[in-house]
């Protein structure tokens, strides 16, 4: 016997399936609001409070005279480091809850995206230190290498500078994304074929070629700090006056006539009258 078709029944049916889902869905969605909203709080509280003790303890003034102010804004971040790190600070708690929430909820795949996103967290907050650090290194390298060859008398000491500032900087950079646990190893043989190059060119020009440079240069600084332009100087039996030291020569005036010497000759035979 077949049974007969009714609308009303069939509208009936999906009603109370509907109630039914809604009523079983209603305490998860409650429960996972509740869950958020706890979370929301907590991480405008803990925010708050990394603020207070960055403006307190001034952290954020002693982090700048260490430079790192200065090297974030370089990455685009022109916040201080107290308010970048209760931003941070303030996702990471609420998409901790957010995970939490969503699982009560049963959205299974928002949690499991964060689940992953967490577990992945240490090395992408490991590969965000080595980057930092070693754009302070790179940053305080390159204004050291640049006094010292400025003191030095190179005239490309800015270009130096930065020379050694790329470098750092790239090879912190291959640190960093291997942290993040991507395959380098192609780009590692690569590098150190090229470096390894350079350095051997660098030192057959220094060794063979450039001797006589490289020995006036270091001589030029030794010479730049006993000796001052201006002073009486007697030298190989000629006497005159210093006019100045030059990174590989030294000029003497004598008679109205500059005089070039080789820094290394200078500094061994050099007398002050």
């Amino acid at each position: 016997m077949e049974t007969e078709f009714s609308p009303q029944a069939a509208l009936t049916s999906v009603l109370e399936s509907l109630t039914s889902s809604f009523a079983n869905f209603l305490p998860k969605a409650l429960t996972g609001l509740g869950v958020f909203l706890v979370g929301w709080i907590l991480a405008k509280i803990v925010s708050k409070a990394i603020r207070t003790a960055f403006d307190k303890f001034k952290i954020n003034d002693l982090l700048d005279r260490l430079g790192l102010t200065a090297t974030l804004k370089k990455l685009g971040l022109q916040d201080t480091p107290g308010n970048l790190l209760a931003k941070l600070v303030y996702f990471l708690i609420l998409a901790l809850f957010i995970q939490s929430a969503a699982l009560s909820v049963g959205l299974l795949a928002v949690s499991g995206a964060i689940t992953a996103f967490f577990a992945y967290l240490p090395s992408l907050m490991a590969a965000t230190l080595v980057l930092l650090v070693g754009l302070l290194v790179a940053q305080f390298a390159s204004g050291a290498v640049t006094r010292s060859a400025r003191d030095a008398g190179i005239e490309f000491a800015a270009i130096l500078g930065r020379i050694v500032s790329g470098l750092i900087i790239f090879v912190v950079g291959l640190m960093a994304v291997t942290q993040l646990q991507i395959d380098t190893e192609v780009i590692r043989a690569v590098v150190l074929v090229i470096l390894t190059g350079c350095a051997l060119a660098l030192a057959l020009t220094f060794g063979l070629g450039s001797r006589d440079i490289s020995r006036n240069l270091v001589a030029g600084y030794y010479a730049r700090k006993i000796f001052e332009p201006g002073e009486p100087i007697e030298i190989q039996g000629r006497q005159g006056i210093l006019a100045g030291i030059s990174p590989v020569h030294a000029l003497i005036e004598e008679d109205g006539r500059l005089t070039t010497i080789p820094n290394s000759v200078f500094i061994e035979e050099a007398v002050r009258q």
